[in-house]
């Protein structure tokens, strides 16, 4: 038992400083896990041939991680990506997995094996990619909404590729079975109990379990989900969640399908259950644990002595990976008008080897379908190749980024061929709103932004806009500038924000500017530089959620709305003052006198929110939903009865 407690305190120790250490540089925690597998595996030896039997336990974690990509997989969140779902995305992985099949033919190896390292080598890391584009806030660009599309239909593929990869074993590789698949024979437990049955039964029997998972898990789940939640316990929730999981796996198992494949259905089916996200929360843990036990013994199972012997073979091996998936992604994003630095981004985020690889990798020696050596190699490829992943990344903002950001400046200024009254600089997701409202009342707008693709993107969706730096004097006359009656500041830069309402001011001291700010302090920088009307871009949506917050906590509505106006009320009170004492202010930071105003406006919002306001209702807090029942009533035994129906109720205020 001491010696267990050691060893899990090894795994856990490596996970737990290099996987911090892997995030902070921007390696991501999939390389993390397996450079800390790498560094008590072949670098310390401080773990040895246990590493083999912990990896098949750890499987487990790959199968909880499809049962969550399931769970994700709503039927209307696919259909609304078909077309990249399966064009982008089937197209990569059938092109990859054929020209990388193609190759390997050439040098003789044999069709199954090298099939299977297709399929291998066709898959990229979701788990490096993105949470790379979530750091980077590359999520909602063309490229990776591409990227996840093609990283999405990988996952969904594995499920047949499990399914696939049993029937391409190969005799010869059974018959001299190393002690992997030796020790992974009691995964095949399942033939002792179908052996022997006729074909036409044995498929009764697939086609029975799987209807087993899909209708159980749609008539069943809900009301056994029910009862549990019921208890209030989460330890029991808990404990379901996995019973539920694990009861599937060993089903799958027991007819010869892939664990794997029956907890994808299963989290197909629970895809739209209430208990969806109960689910994720409880599997998540135990997912994330075991997958990433998973990939140390990955690592530590990594023999270099193979890399030192074949290191050019290796480099080799790698660089074409990268070069075939890049150069096929590249002419499917440019197949698919993904544009510019977008398609770059999809190629180079997509021309490594997945995580899954290694599934598959392992998947495949347990069923005789590649041989120990080649094993060992493609294990070094995907593992190498992922590593260079941040590599390729940091080429791609280092270096392709500020080519095509060189590009777009070096592109002419449109030629402003139209007139408007209202004249907007900047059409990001602030001034896109504000643009749409005066257009579809049927005022003529005047749009400038300085992002080309956010200009050609729009023309496409025929919003009328140009390409140009709204905070050049020259282009402002060239708009019009003289002749528009509202000017609209929607940049998303704070200080140009600022500079161009001082220089619109300075050019034209009645012209209305009305501009967008980031926050208090931008809302004052941009008052004192002229602007007629300022609104914090998130104030009215935060005061709308609060509102509603109010409401679910058991305020009325109508006393909700009351509360919310209130506020707003006693905040434009007290606005001025603490202007003017920013204004005033010669310290960096917060004064003391801006300090104190601050902390009586916090008490005049308290004294403002216990208040009934009995004397100042009006109709726009009433308009749009009738007070509570016996409102009026309540009100009257506190205060003068006709004061409120002369004064309020009749809304004569």
């Amino acid at each position: 038992m001491t010696a267990y407690f050691i060893q899990a305190f090894i795994y856990l120790c490596a996970a737990v400083i290099a996987v911090p250490l892997a995030k902070r540089f921007g390696l991501g925690s999939v390389l993390g896990y397996l450079i800390a597998g790498v560094v008590i595996g072949p670098v310390v030896g401080l773990v040895g041939e246990e590493t083999e039997t912990l990896q098949h336990f750890a499987e487990f974690g790959v199968v909880m991680m499809l049962f969550l990509v399931g769970l994700e997989l709503e039927p209307r969140m696919l259909w609304s990506m078909r077309n990249r779902l399966l064009g982008l995305g089937g197209m990569q992985v059938t092109l990859t997995a054929t020209a990388i099949m193609s190759i390997s033919l050439l040098f003789g190896i044999d069709w199954r094996i090298a099939l299977t390292i297709g399929l291998i080598l066709a898959l990229s890391s979701t788990a490096i990619v993105l949470q790379t584009l979530n750091e980077k806030g590359l999520t909602r660009t063309e490229g990776g909404r591409g990227a996840f599309a093609v990283l999405l239909f990988q996952d969904i593929a594995v499920i047949p590729m499990l399914a696939l990869i049993p029937l391409l074993e190969i005799p010869e590789l059974a018959e001299t079975a190393q002690s992997l698949v030796a020790q992974t024979t009691d995964t095949h437990g399942h033939l002792e109990l179908i052996s022997g049955l006729p074909n036409w039964i044995y498929a009764m029997v697939v086609l029975g379990a799987i209807a087993t998972v899909v209708l159980g898990g749609h008539y069943l789940s809900r009301p056994l989900f029910r009862f549990v939640a019921q208890s209030e316990l989460r330890e029991v929730f808990t404990a379901t969640a996995l019973m539920l999981v694990i009861g599937i796996a060993a089903l799958m198992s027991l007819v010869g399908l892939s664990p794997a494949l029956g907890t994808f259905l299963a989290g197909v089916v629970l895809a739209n259950s209430e208990f969806k996200h109960e689910l994720e929360t409880n599997i998540e843990p135990f997912k994330g644990l075991l997958l990433g036990l998973f990939f140390i013994t990955v690592g530590a199972g990594i023999d270099f002595a193979v890399l030192v012997q074949n290191w050019m073979l290796v480099t080799t091996l790698v660089a074409a990976v990268i070069v075939i998936k890049a150069g096929v992604v590249y002419l499917l994003a440019r197949t698919f008008g993904i544009g510019s630095s977008d398609r770059w981004l999809v190629t180079l985020g997509l021309a490594q080897a997945g995580e899954f690889g290694f599934v598959l990798l392992a998947f495949s020696l347990q069923n005789n379908v590649i041989p120990a050596d080649i094993a060992q190699l493609l294990a070094l490829v995907v593992a190498i190749s992922m590593f260079l992943t941040p590599a390729l990344f940091i080429f791609f903002d280092q270096v392709l980024v500020p080519r095509f950001e060189t590009s777009d400046a070096q592109r002419e200024e449109d030629v402003i061929d139209g007139k408007g009254s209202v004249l907007i600089a900047g059409i990001g997701r602030f001034g896109q709103i504000v643009n749409r409202l005066l257009v579809a009342n049927g005022i003529e707008t005047i749009v400038l932004d300085h992002d080309a693709r956010q200009v050609d993107n729009l023309r496409q969706l025929d919003v009328k806009s140009y390409f140009g730096d709204a905070t050049r004097p020259d282009l402002l006359e060239t708009a019009g500038l003289k002749e528009v009656d509202l000017f609209v500041i929607a940049i998303d830069d704070r200080e140009r924000a600022v500079e161009l309402a001082q220089h619109i001011r300075q050019r034209c001291p009645r012209l209305a500017i009305l501009a967008r700010a980031f926050d208090q302090i931008h809302y004052y920088q941009l008052k004192q530089a002229g602007a007629d009307f300022i609104i914090k871009e998130t104030y009215h949506a935060a005061l709308d959620m609060g509102c509603e917050a109010l409401t679910r906590l058991g305020f009325h509505p109508f006393r909700a709305e009351q509360l919310k106006n209130a506020f707003i009320t006693t905040e434009n009170e007290t606005v001025e003052d603490m202007y003017q004492s920013w204004t005033s202010s010669t310290e960096s930071g917060i004064s003391p006198g801006y300090r104190e105003l601050f902390m009586q406006q916090e008490a005049a919002i308290r004294a403002a929110m216990k208040s009934d306001r009995s004397d100042r209702h009006s109709v726009s807090e009433r308009g749009w939903n009738p007070p509570p029942k016996g409102y009026a009533e309540e009100i009257a035994n506190t205060t003068d009865a006709d004061d409120i129906v002369d004064g309020n109720l009749s809304g004569n205020n």
